[in-house]
């Protein structure tokens, strides 16, 4: 089947109390990738990066209203889930949700939403996205890789580097699992691509405190959803394996480390 999953952030430069609608980071859109009928697509996680208290909210006719929608509140400093552990929200293929902000009023403050969307079989993708039962009898041993992102100050996805950029200790052609990361500096998000997503973004928020939240970040995600979401990378390709990060104006450059785990041949 051809596993998919995709971290989406927008954000909306001093929003104030109105909820306005975000724009997308560069190459990212709000609509869902179109997919057969009889396939399934989720909203699987929703959370903020945020200056001022506001809201957060992902609204469509095909959710349960489009007045609403799902709007939760948000917190200052906080980039941790906002949305219930487990949350599947069904999408619907082509569907373009309406997704708005408000936070600080502060000029130059840049409020920023991410969320993840999950395919169970996405036309073009087939990712390589595992469940935490099939990997954890088969890991050899642990990797860390560490890159410093030189983050932009306009919002979006920006400091992007190869993962082998600073460090380079892959094992020839043998396969790692991202189990998760730890940042140094608050961000947004934290995001991976390759060859092993399909080349779309998978990642998680970048709260520099919770440690034990994103350590193990995508074994999370997978308890909770029962849906395979640990990315599998191959070390063959790892100069096309890029990471960068969501931030805002400030520019903040996290130091973030990837904790992988070697697979058994």
């Amino acid at each position: 089947m051809g596993l998919a999953m995709e971290i989406l952030a927008g954000f909306a430069t001093a929003p104030g109390t109105s909820l306005t609608a975000v724009t997308m980071s560069a190459g990212l859109s709000t609509s869902v990738r179109n997919f057969a009928e009889s396939d399934s697509a989720a909203l699987i996680a929703m959370w903020t990066d945020s200056q001022g208290i506001g809201q957060f909210q992902i609204r469509s006719p095909q959710f349960h209203d489009n007045v609403q929608g799902i709007n939760i509140a948000t917190q200052i400093s906080e980039a941790q889930p906002l949305s219930p552990w487990g949350m599947k929200q069904n999408l619907k293929p082509q569907d373009t949700p309406i997704v708005a902000i408000s936070g600080s009023n502060t000029a130059g403050d840049i409020e920023t939403g991410c969320w993840i969307n999950f395919y169970n079989n996405l036309p073009g993708i087939a990712a390589r996205l595992m469940n935490w039962a099939d990997i954890k009898d088969k890991i050899e041993s642990f990797m860390i890789s560490t890159n410093t992102l030189s983050t932009g100050t306009a919002g979006g996805f920006s400091g992007q580097e190869a993962i082998n950029a600073e460090v380079d200790n892959w094992k020839a052609d043998r396969d790692y699992a991202v189990l998760g990361y730890q940042c140094t500096i608050e961000c947004a998000a934290v995001r991976w691509q390759g060859g092993g997503t399909g080349n779309l973004g998978v990642g998680g928020p970048g709260h520099e405190l919770f440690k034990s939240l994103t350590g193990d970040w995508f074994v999370r995600l997978n308890e909770a959803t029962g849906l395979p979401t640990i990315p599998v990378f191959n070390a063959a390709n790892k100069s096309s394996i890029l990471i960068d990060c969501a931030q805002d104006e400030n520019g903040a450059d996290p130091l973030v480390t990837s904790i992988f785990a070697l697979l058994a041949q």
